[in-house]
């Protein structure tokens, strides 16, 4: 049956090699050029506004870290800082971008399934979580997997993107999406399987199992999904 059904579509395309071109192009397009890569590198910074040089995190896990864009944001202190994605193709650009020597911390690179990570228990005092989220699957499930290796009292930071808003929708016709086009990638697609989870359900999920939870909302502040681009918060765990 599914055989059959399958001679009727479209071939299934490869997942492994939208992967590896979307990790070659990713940082480019998203970050260096134009008013989406404006406004993404201004979610990281506004993510960190809260910590400032006067605070101190012994140990930091950041889960999908990608090409390692955030770390640049980072003003705390920490002593040992793990980046960590599930793609080698992304560690590997994450390792050509960042000079460790321009660190007065570890930098620890280590592939890791955001989902169901191989750290134990109270492993980190602050976990960071940018535009991952929404790509992965049980999202109340990982909810609970990245405050299981958080220690009492630690941090969970997380930006969302506020798909499907207005805003977020309109910023995607207007940015990087036809440059994805361009370079040879079927955008609204992968896109399509990649966002599974619209950001009102994350929240919920958010304020749903964590009591502590101070959260922003940016560029505009008010509190309104079709509003602005992202959701940014701050869990005390």
């Amino acid at each position: 049956m599914q055989e059959q059904a399958r001679k009727k579509l479209r071939p299934e395309p490869s997942f492994e090699d939208y992967h590896k071109q979307w990790s070659q192009l990713y940082e480019g397009l998203n970050y260096e050029q134009g008013l989406a890569a404006y406004f993404m590198n201004k979610s990281h910074e506004w993510c960190e506004k809260p910590f400032g040089a006067d605070m101190h995190f012994e140990r930091v896990v950041e889960v999908g870290a990608g090409t390692g864009v955030h770390l640049k944001t980072i003003k705390h202190s920490v002593k040992e800082y793990y980046l960590t994605d599930y793609s080698d193709e992304s560690l590997a650009k994450a390792k050509e971008n960042i000079n460790v020597d321009d660190y007065d911390f570890t930098i620890k690179f280590q592939q890791e399934d955001a989902s169901k990570l191989s750290l134990p228990d109270d492993f980190c005092d602050r976990l960071i979580g940018t535009h991952v989220l929404e790509h992965l699957l049980n999202p109340h499930l990982v909810l609970q997997e990245w405050a299981r290796v958080v220690k009492p009292g630690g941090v969970i930071s997380i930006i969302l993107p506020t798909d499907p808003g207005f805003a977020w929708r309109l910023g995607r016709r207007v940015g990087g999406r036809s440059a994805f086009i361009k370079a040879g990638i079927d955008y609204d697609y992968w896109m399509a399987r990649e966002h599974v989870n619209p950001l009102n359900n994350l929240v919920s999920f958010i304020n749903y199992y964590f009591e502590d939870v101070k959260s922003s909302w940016h560029p505009l502040r008010i509190p309104s999904m079709d509003a602005n681009l992202f959701y940014i918060c701050h869990i005390k765990v």
